[in-house]
This record gives C-alpha cells, structure tokens and sequence, in this order.
C-alpha cells in the first residue's frame, strides 16, 4: 500500500492550475518553480563546466568516488526541464551511488529539434572517455524523456563502435513518441502529471516533422542488441507504463540483462519527490544499489 504522503502529493497536483495555453517559457518557469526548488543534501558540490560546449554540471556528493561518473539526462519532454530542476534528485543519486553525477543541459525544442539531444548526450559521454573516465565505471541515467533519450545514446555510441557504459538506469522513459500506448488511455484518470495531450505537443516540437518511429526519437523501435545492463523503474499509475513495459520486453528478446520494476501506485518520475514521498528515497537507494551492484 501506497504511503499517506502520496496522496498528499496528489492533492497538490490537483490544486495546481493549469493553462493549457501556456507557452513554452511559462512551462519552464513553471517545472522550475514546482521541483527546482527542492534544497540538495548537505555537503553536496554542485560545480558548471563546459562539456565539448554542452553547459553541464557536476553534483557530487562527499561519499561520491572520483573514478565513477554516471552520465544524468533530465526529463522535460525535450521541452522543458534543466539541470536545476533535477539537481536535488541527483544529489541523491550521487550519494546513493557513491558516483559523480555530470548532468547536461542538452538543448531543447522547439530551438533545437530532433537529433540535437541525442548529439549533446553522445557529445557528454565522448568528454568524459576523453577525460580518463574507464567505461566500466560509467553510467548512463535519465527520466522521462531523458529515460528515452538515455536509450537513444547507448544506441548510438554502439553504432559508433564507442566503448559503453557498464550498466543504465532509467525512470519512467519515454521511449515511443507515437502516443499509442494502451496506458496513455487507460492511466490518464490515475496520472497527475503526464496526458497524452501534451506529450504529443512535446513530441511535433522535438520530432519538427520527422517520423516519431525514427529509433533514435523512439528507441522502442531500435535495434536493442549488445546494450548494457539496465534498471527500468516505472510507477503503474503511469500513462507511460506501456514505454517502459514494452521497451523492457524488447530489449530482452534483444538479449540484454533488464532488471524491471514496476512500483504499486507510482506516479510520473515520483523520484523527483524524494524529500516528502518514502517511495521516492526508496526508489533512489534501490538505483544506487543497482548501479553498485553492476559496476562491482
């Protein structure tokens, strides 16, 4: 059973107003007022850099590792979202972990279309193996859309003959741009957060005309072969339940190692919430858990 502090979040959700009509920068203020504001645990760095003119920043918390880096891509939809809006959940992370966390600030649409988020993640990772960073201890990790996105890298730096990361993580990915899921329809009265309205939206300014079945827009449609290990976490009181139900069945008929795990009543990326929702810090240790786990 869920905890009492879900439906508290709940209830804040539903008291939110919403305006279907806001513009993009409204949308930004907005994701930045409502999960930008969480403080980030004691003791954690936070310090800019430049990565192959990628604006990024490194979170580091004081029991991280100098020689393990997790590679963070924020969620947002390729539309919104930040560093700063994902800055406390991957103080988190980096402590639950014990890694670096180099999260990017990829460019986003409608300025920069498809593939640019994919060419400033694959950008990222070819930095850090520049910087001396062993793949084996390499991570590559995102929500949402940077769940998606996260998939989409690994996919092109094997294309590329690139080393990979030794493992991923991803939360909630958005890996099917089409909006077809059964769940968009049958969660949309259980998700506060995420409607298929919207996310198609999201989708026509990221896609700017190319086909939303591309792989490396949806990489529920690419070739899944020789990937890394991967952690799937979703909530299934999510539209997207089905991207990472059916991304996680496809990438093991594909032969890769998933670990699943499908969270009673979650909502949307209900990590970003880990300061007020048990579930969420629980979420975050079981990741750090994986990760440490894999990397051995």
């Amino acid at each position: 059973m869920a905890s009492a502090e879900l439906g508290q979040l709940r209830e804040m959700f539903a008291a939110m107003p919403r305006d279907e009509n806001a513009t993009i920068e409204e949308r930004r203020a907005g994701m930045e007022a409502s999960v930008g504001i969480f403080p980030i645990p004691e003791g954690t760095e936070v310090t800019p850099v430049t990565v192959d003119g990628v604006p990024s920043e490194w979170v580091v918390s004081p029991d991280a590792r100098d020689d393990h880096a997790i590679l963070y891509l924020h969620g947002g939809g390729y539309v919104i979202g930040s560093p700063a809006t994902h800055r406390a959940m991957a103080a988190k992370l980096s402590q639950t972990s014990r890694a670096k966390l180099l999260v990017i600030d990829y460019r986003l649409a409608p300025e920069t279309a498809f593939p640019g988020a994919v060419e400033d993640a694959v950008k990222a990772y070819r930095w850090l193996l520049s910087q001396g960073y062993a793949p084996k201890k390499l991570a590559i990790s995102g929500d949402s859309a940077g769940g998606g996105l996260s998939v989409a890298t690994l996919v092109s730096l094997r294309d590329a003959g690139l080393p990979l990361p030794k493992t991923a993580a991803l939360l909630s990915p958005w890996s099917d741009l089409t909006g077809e899921s059964e769940t968009m329809t049958t969660r949309a009265e259980q998700d506060p957060m995420v409607q298929k309205d919207m996310l198609l939206m999201m989708a026509g300014l990221y896609l700017n005309g190319a086909d939303p079945k591309t792989p490396l827009a949806s990489p529920l449609f690419a070739d899944l072969q020789n990937l890394p290990p991967m952690l799937v976490q979703v909530g299934d009181h999510e539209t997207l339940l089905n991207d990472s139900l059916t991304l996680a069945e496809r990438a093991k008929s594909a032969g890769v190692d998933v670990t699943l795990e499908v969270w009673d009543e979650m909502i949307h990326v209900w990590q970003l919430f880990y300061q007020m929702l048990p579930e969420g810090a629980q979420a975050l240790d079981r990741i750090g858990e994986y990760l440490v786990e894999k990397w051995g």
